[in-house]
């Protein structure tokens, strides 16, 4: 059933229409009553808890385990090392199939003979209670002997410097050069203006209300193992469970019920997870744990570690000719399994300069084994450093052409009229705003006063920058993300929905909600795909017992491709329904239509949904024989037209930056989206402004800090800085709609807009702040040191 009418307009064009409205979220009362329930909320009868004896060391021989003053302390139930999974869990390795030459080594739930990084799980403790197992860790007595550690990415590949893992004879995990055009040639014109720069990121961490836990159970009777399950991505992990503990994958079932929290940490595979999954299915209990602070931050995955130098050269006209880089990615000592490490720094390489029109383009990704946590996907994989890069070089080739920094974009960005395009990495593009996102964004922020009010804080001593962001962030991915890689990572999502004999919908769906405000978008789409009230929809997520076969939540898909299916399932169910009501009815079912709960004809209300699926599910008897009334569709959806569906924001950051003490307060911040469709308003801007908080997290305060020996040196919250609502601005959102053409429903996906763009807007303000002092500074986080280094305050 089409959506579209006569006019061109969709049905959710109309007034009233649940779709582009701003719906409180059904589930707010609930958790703000306190009445979610997190993995750690759960208790099932003869549950115990584990915890886990990490490294202490970067890089070290494990030479001796000593477990038997643990084993001994009342209450332990086992204490297990490495060789005990044996047997039980098979080792896994990150690779994909279509990121050519990437490798790593096997890695096991606990570390066998040697550690490589610390916080690295070494052995496991279940007891009776988790202070009982903690207290057994303190009594197991590992012996070390202590290896040269590979901690510094920059030296990673240096002769002398210890390979991680010896078999390699390196340690490079993967490298990727992708060219077009003829950059050398470009580079060498003579009427070229060159900028050139060298950025570097360093890694920060999701830092999520509720840490990672898991609550583990098998039955042996029936062979079957459950995961209550803090994360988003069920179907994935019931695969990776079902392959490495052998078994039949029917037989596990995963469970993410609310999930406080995620930012893509939640969708690796962890050791410390699968040895709870194994001691629950050796010990045939249910077995708990749930990650502290401090494993938290030396285990969940770390992101954004890269150097890179690239340089931009633009002709007289300001047209941009060639642009070149290089990307050196730190990700630890294993690529994380099943997306991989090296999916950031291919980000990367696709998505820098991807709003321009750029006729030459060398990169050149370098991705390295290093003895530190490892690293992989994290919100907005890979956009802050290959926005951050491409529009710093923008900003500075601005003001060394002495050329407004609009009017450069202006002259360079892709013509919204120009889709569909390829970018200069060669991503297909289409449905695009980058024109009319940067007008509106201007509008907003009143950027002509801006400056104005800046030359006068100036002249005062004060000194504020600007900063702004054309960003581009894939979202929809395609199976030729992951699953061509032979991950088992579905591109695809599906609902079902069901009409009950209340008259109410019941909509089941793969996407999962982790505080986004997916159940609402959902609820939406449905109330308006079939016809109901949002108060008759319900919606059940994160359990691949109940739900269809889908990717769950990532990569800012779940209203894009989790919407769809589960506006296809409402209309599909709506001409169930229909097809029904015209036997009933004896009138043409092409004359019918279901409006607020009943269906309608010309001449108005015919009979209430709850009546007609009574007669189908009591009173068949009422029905003709011929007639098989189905009150249930399923529908499935996944993009085939393109490999990723892009979308484009435009950003801003107003800073003032204290000369004398480094620091940085973020006086405002603006956001143009076009996310395509907007389903809810409101959700849609909640996730723009948390996303850019993150990205303000990232570009100010938040960094893991490491000694040279491999020891995190600010694992708690007293040491590691998170953004808080003192120090964020008002944050102001407006959006361009440019729906995709690749589905019905036009949503492309948000989710990560603010995190990928921010980062850059702040930099570039900063930068634009120091300009008139002669300094600059191209490292992230822009801690107050760092600035006062720029400043040459400190040498």
């Amino acid at each position: 059933m089409s959506a579209e009418t006569k006019a061109g307009l969709h049905d959710f064009d109309r007034p009233n229409s649940y779709i582009g409205s701003t719906v409180p979220r059904p589930n707010a009362k609930r958790l703000l009553e306190g009445r979610g329930r997190y993995v750690d909320d759960f208790s099932p009868p003869r549950m115990v808890h584990a915890a886990f004896v990490r490294s202490s060391h970067a890089h070290a021989r494990i030479t001796a385990i000593d477990v038997t003053e643990a084993v001994a302390l009342d209450g332990v139930l086992r204490v297990f090392t490495a060789a005990d999974f044996e047997g039980v869990v098979t080792p896994w390795v990150g690779v994909l199939s279509h990121l050519a030459g990437l490798r790593s080594a096997p890695q096991s739930p606990l570390a066998t003979d040697t550690v490589r990084w610390q916080g690295e799980p070494v052995v496991m403790v279940v007891a009776v209670s988790r202070a009982v197992a903690e207290d057994a860790c303190a009594l197991v007595g590992v012996d070390y002997e202590e290896l040269p550690a590979a901690c510094d990415m920059e030296r990673a590949l240096e002769p002398g410097t210890p390979v991680i893992h010896a078999s390699f004879g390196d340690n490079l995990a993967w490298e990727r050069v992708v060219e077009t055009g003829d950059v050398a040639a470009a580079f060498s014109r003579g009427d070229v203006t060159i900028v050139e720069r060298t950025f570097r990121f360093n890694r920060h961490t999701g830092v999520t209300l509720e840490p990672r836990a898991a609550l583990i159970d098998f039955d042996p009777s029936e062979q079957r193992l459950t995961f209550r399950y803090s994360g988003q991505a069920p179907h994935m992990m019931q695969a990776v469970l079902a392959k490495h503990l052998d078994l039949p994958e029917e037989n596990v079932r995963i469970i993410a019920g609310d999930v406080g929290g995620s930012f893509g940490i939640k969708i690796h595979t962890y050791g410390d997870e699968i040895a709870v999954a194994a001691a629950a299915k050796i010990l045939k209990r249910p077995v708990k744990f749930t990650a502290d602070r401090l494993e938290s931050f030396v285990t969940d995955i770390h992101a954004r570690d890269h150097r890179v130098t690239a340089k931009l050269a633009v002709d007289a006209d300001g047209r941009m000719v060639a642009l070149e880089m290089d990307d050196l990615t730190g990700i630890g000592p294993y690529s994380v399994y099943p997306r991989t490490s090296a999916i950031e720094a291919n980000q990367v390489l696709n998505l820098t300069g991807a709003p321009y029109r750029i006729p030459a383009y060398k990169a050149r990704a370098r991705v390295v084994f290093q003895n530190k946590n490892v690293m992989c996907q994290y919100r907005a994989v890979g956009h802050p450093i290959a926005m951050a890069v491409m529009e710093g070089l923008v900003e500075d080739m601005a003001a060394k052409t002495g050329m407004d920094p609009v009017e450069l974009r202006r002259r360079n960005l892709i013509l919204d009229d120009a889709y569909p395009a390829t970018s200069a990495s060669g991503m297909k593009l289409a449905d695009l705003s980058h024109h009319r996102s940067l007008a509106k964004l201007l509008e907003i922020m009143d950027y002509d006063g801006l400056r104005a009010r800046q030359s006068e804080m100036r002249e005062k001593g004060v000194y504020r920058g600007i900063g702004l962001c054309s960003m581009v962030e894939v979202t929809n991915p395609s199976p030729m993300f992951y699953g061509i890689g032979g991950a088992p990572i579905a591109a695809q999502d599906g609902a079902t929905i069901r009409l009950d004999t209340s008259g109410a919908i019941h909509v089941s769906s793969s996407i999962t909600e982790q505080g986004q405000g997916t159940e609402t978008i959902l609820a939406q789409i449905a109330a308006d795909g079939f016809g109901v009230s949002i108060d008759k929809v319900k919606v059940t997520t994160g359990d691949t017992e109940t739900t269809p076969y889908g990717g769950g939540t990532w990569a800012s898909r779940g209203a894009g491709i989790g919407g769809e299916a589960a506006l296809l399932a409402a209309h599909a169910l709506k001409g169930q329904v229909l097809e029904v009501a015209a036997s009933i009815l004896q009138a043409e079912q092409g004359a019918l239509d279901i409006v607020d709960g009943q269906v309608t004809d010309a001449s108005g209300p015919r009979i209430n949904l709850d009546e007609l699926a009574r007669i189908v599910y009591y009173r068949g008897n009422e029905l003709p024989d011929d007639l098989k009334p189905e009150l249930v569709a399923t529908r499935h959806y996944r993009v085939t037209e393109f490999p990723f569906v892009f979308t484009n924001g435009a950003l801003a950051a107003h800073v003032e930056v204290d000369t004398e003490t480094g620091l940085t307060k973020v006086l405002d911040f603006w956001v143009v989206e076009d996310c395509g469709r907007v389903i809810n308003p409101k959700l849609v801007d909640e996730q723009i402004r948390g996303g850019v908080v993150q990205g303000i997290g990232g570009a100010l305060f938040e960094e893991c800090v490491y000694s040279e020996d491999g020891q995190m040196l600010n694992a708690s919250l007293a040491d590691y800085l998170v953004p808080m609502a003192g120090e964020m601005p008002d944050i102001a959102v407006a959006h361009i709609e440019t729906p995709t053409r690749t589905s019905v429903l036009g949503a492309k996906g948000a989710g990560e807009a603010g995190t990928g763009g921010a980062p850059a807007a702040i930099l570039n303000a900063i930068n634009d702040a120091l300009r008139p002092l002669g300094a600059s500074l191209y490292e992230q986080p822009a801690t107050p040191m760092r600035v006062l280094t720029a400043l040459g305050v400190l040498g």
